[in-house]
């Protein structure tokens, strides 16, 4: 099947996660699209082909050696993000774009402009998928799925490229930070991996934030205004003061790079309770931890001026995959040299996120992350070249190649 064929029948699965349900996959739609593709494995002729419960797809393309050779394997995620519809997605293809605005929606006046997204230019002449600016695309990671398997089905096409067993795997909840929780490592054999799940081409990640999520609460008093002097306690008031406090800098909109920062997302208040919800990131476990003392440094301030008032609870949700990999650098070099083969010039940078290749690196399958092609994630002004998927595929088909036959 066509690469693109595939992905465009793939983003027609609204499969938007959802961290409300508490369930595994966290919404239906991930599940019928785990089980399409299930199907899709069989007819493609793979190999131990499981799909559990939960929502975890994998499946094996049998080394064609009977050399002794590592086991590697490539991830991606069933699921779309939370933060824009993934229903009625009607891609829409501009061949050999010409730099010019697109548009999305006339109706709507929603347009995809350089101007604004400046990245798009360095695409002119290439074919460009986008959105119909409605919803969002799902090429974060239904790319990464379609290039995987079109890999696949590459390599079943060529026998006279040598590779080992080769093991893949769909698992659903990435999005909400879910992804890894109940992957079956060792189910998975694989002696590294790859999440096919970064951005434009190119990029090859085996940094990321270490995170956490912060929620703060304060308790107020509500007496009638008219009576209120030295009685009512505003939480809101407080927690606007809390707010304050922080550094304002050192916010997603004021860093880049390894800057880590403390970004508020969520506010839920009135005069008796207001809650604060925070993410926290830093590539730095050191600075990453005195971000989370802070915050518990500037609750037992808030109290000392309005006692009991405010209280905090803060989880850890991943680590810096980057200590997982150091020891196995090698397989970092792999990826670079399939990539230069590929033709891609090889963007060796940190995620300012997080992935499940951190998640699994820390339950003992190095897992760093590449490049899907795919821009402006998660809203209506996403959109992929088509000629970056296809990289991406050559991409896989060489660290097959690679990994039998190291240069």
């Amino acid at each position: 099947m066509n690469l693109i064929d595939r992905f465009l029948r793939y983003v027609k699965f609204d499969t938007q996660s959802d961290e409300l349900t508490n369930l595994t996959p966290s919404t239906p739609g991930q599940y019928k699209f785990a089980q399409a593709l299930e199907k899709e494995l069989h007819q493609m002729g793979l190999e131990d082909i499981t799909l559990d419960e939960n929502g975890y797809l994998m499946a094996t393309l049998p080394a064609n050696t009977t050399r002794q050779l590592p086991t590697v394997g490539f991830i991606a995620h069933l699921d779309t993000s939370p933060d824009m519809s993934g229903h009625n997605v009607n891609p829409q293809r501009v061949n050999n774009y010409d730099g010019s605005k697109i548009t999305l929606n006339a109706e709507k006046g929603i347009y995809l402009d350089p101007a604004e997204f400046p990245e798009m230019l360095n695409y002119v002449g290439q074919d460009l998928i986008t959105t119909d600016g409605t919803t969002l695309l799902g090429a974060d990671d239904k790319a990464g799925i379609a290039e995987i398997l079109s890999a696949v089905e590459y390599l079943q096409a060529r026998p006279e490229i040598e590779h080992g067993k080769i093991r893949v795997a769909f698992n659903p909840d990435e999005e909400i930070g879910q992804g890894a929780h109940k992957f079956d490592v060792k189910l998975f054999g694989a002696d590294w991996a790859y999440t096919m799940d970064g951005g434009e081409i190119g990029e090859l990640e085996f940094e990321n934030f270490n995170a956490a999520s912060a929620r703060v609460t304060f308790t107020g008093r509500n007496v009638h205004p008219g009576s209120a002097k030295h009685k009512m306690i505003n939480s809101i008031r407080i927690a606007n003061q809390f707010i304050l406090m922080l550094p304002r800098w050192e916010t997603p909109e004021h860093t880049e790079g390894y800057e880590g920062f403390y970004h508020l997302v969520g506010i839920e208040g009135s005069v008796e309770q207001t809650v604060l919800t925070y993410i926290v990131r830093d590539h730095d476990r050191d600075r990453f931890e005195r971000r989370k003392r802070e915050l518990e440094h500037l609750v037992r301030k808030t109290n000392n001026e309005f006692p009991g008032c405010c209280s905090i609870e803060i989880k850890n949700q991943y680590y810096n995959m980057r200590e997982k990999i150091e020891p196995v650098m090698h397989i970092i070099e792999v990826a670079e040299k399939a990539m230069l083969r590929a033709g891609v010039t090889p963007k060796v940078q940190p995620i300012r996120g997080g992935t499940d290749g951190a998640q699994l690196s820390f339950k003992g399958l190095p897992c760093p992350n590449i490049f899907a092609g795919g821009l402006n994630f998660h809203g209506r002004y996403e959109f992929v070249p088509v000629q970056s998927m296809e990289k991406a595929r050559d991409v896989i088909v060489e660290i097959a190649r690679l990994v039998a036959n190291p240069e």
